[in-house]
């Protein structure tokens, strides 16, 4: 079955950075678009940044264009997501999905604050 597995977050003072990982097994990796999700406490799930299957187009929300950074291996099964310059307001927990289906992993809490 489809399996996703977030890791890489943590504390983080303003202004810092953190790359964040998801492993995928169970499906076709390389045949999806891949993304990344954050949902901070009292507030909708909302869609970060994706990457195409062969990472040829990749899309970010405008609150962290500049920032951040998605990347995949499709040797590896793997996505990334390298945040930099970090604010408090990007502290969350942060989940990979697979943009066509419905299953989330158990997601990776990010906190950033002095």
């Amino acid at each position: 079955q489809v399996q996703l597995v977030e890791s890489g977050g943590g504390w983080v003072q303003p202004g810092g950075s953190l790359r964040l990982s998801c492993a995928a097994s169970g499906f076709a990796f390389s045949r999806y678009t891949m993304t990344w999700y954050r949902q901070a406490p009292g507030k909708e799930r909302e869609l970060v940044a994706s990457i195409s299957s062969v990472g040829l187009t990749r899309t970010y929300a405008d609150s962290v264009k500049g920032r951040f950074t998605i990347s995949r291996d499709n040797a590896k099964d793997t996505v990334s997501l390298q945040m930099n310059s970090l604010k408090p307001d990007d502290s969350a927990v942060y989940y990979c999905k697979v943009r066509e289906l419905p299953n989330w992993g158990q997601g990776t809490q990010v906190t950033v604050s002095s």
